[in-house]
């Protein structure tokens, strides 16, 4: 199940709405097959798999970070009976999909053509790579990662408005893999007019990883190659699994305020500011009880001489995970 998330997490970015799912086939304690969702959403991370088992898949176990589909699709048959036909001895599923359309009938489907099934191994593990899917179907939008990069005094830019470099070369390369396992990547008008940026993925062989770009501006017509949207808001019912937020103070504090930000990703240099661009302004909170208890600490690393922190909205009303 471990090389199944692994294989999933490699496909996120280039594959929504569909989920980054992975997929491994073992028999006799040997890899036979392996796949994860391809670019585009099809084939599917099990279509994928069978296919390089072939025969040999016929009485093997195969690992699969979400439950199989089981739900008819213009697009290909349902991999639930792909894997019925197939031959498949037993399926081990790490999370049941909360897509109403499969929703449990995959493993009805498995089960009732004598299949045995066992779900939740591995189950938190692909739940966390598999976040994005699951929060867009919860929430009707995309997990949205705000990004942030910090000095210690949590300011972003100097008054003057230079911000480059406050991170190191390493901290930079992460952001690149954060980007590439997104979607879409959104600023607002301040800081594409500052920086005209390109928002791509400059790490090599991920190139072709570089998400959709999004412009917030209730004002500004998209640039060509970008998409704009007025409101936060907008959001909803985007076409992505994963949206990273980089824009300045104004963007953040938006999204902040409108309690659209799953994830806080902050990059925090070792350097003090004092005077200078604050990250984040009012959002809406007027007592220092209502802060407490919305987020968590879900991660903390060091990257060269920076610091890596990830903190996590808490939804108690959304269970994103099963």
């Amino acid at each position: 199940m471990a090389r199944a998330i692994d294989l999933g997490e490699r496909a996120r970015g280039r594959i929504a709405p569909n989920p980054a799912v992975g997929c491994v086939i073992l028999r006799d304690g040997v890899i036979i097959g392996e796949g994860a969702t391809q670019p585009g959403g099809r084939p599917h991370a099990e279509a994928v798999a069978l296919e390089r088992a072939g025969e040999l898949a016929r009485g093997a176990s195969l690992y699969v970070t979400l439950e199989p589909c089981a739900h008819s699709s213009v697009r290909g048959p349902t991999c639930a009976r792909s894997i019925v036909e197939a031959g498949v001895g037993k399926v081990v599923i790490a999370c049941l999909d909360p897509d109403p359309r499969t929703a449990g009938s995959g493993v009805t489907m498995l089960r009732e053509a004598g299949i045995k099934v066992e779900t939740g191994r591995g189950a938190k593990r692909a739940a966390r790579s598999l976040a994005g899917y699951f929060t867009r179907l919860a929430l009707g939008r995309p997990r949205v990662t705000l990004k942030l990069a910090l000095s210690i005094d949590g300011k972003i830019a100097l008054p003057s408005g230079e911000s480059k470099w406050l991170t190191g070369a390493e901290a930079r390369a992460d952001v690149h893999r954060e980007r590439a396992r997104a979607d879409m990547i959104l600023v607002g008008r301040g800081t594409y007019e500052a920086d005209d940026p390109g928002l791509d993925v400059r790490l090599p062989g991920l190139e072709d990883y570089s998400p959709q770009r999004l412009l917030l501006s209730r004002t500004m017509e998209a640039p060509e190659g970008w998409t704009a949207l007025r409101d936060p808001m907008d959001i909803h019912g985007l076409a992505a699994n994963d949206l990273l937020v980089e824009g300045g103070s104004g963007v953040a504090t938006a999204f902040l305020k409108a309690d659209l930000v799953d994830r806080i990703l902050i990059y925090r240099a070792p350097i003090l500011i004092g005077e200078g661009q604050s990250s984040i302004g009012y959002v809406g909170l007027d007592r220092i009880n209502d802060a407490h208890g919305r987020w968590a600490i879900g991660e903390a690393r060091s990257l060269g001489l920076d610091r890596r922190e990830v903190y996590e909205r808490i939804r108690e009303n959304t269970r994103l995970e099963n």
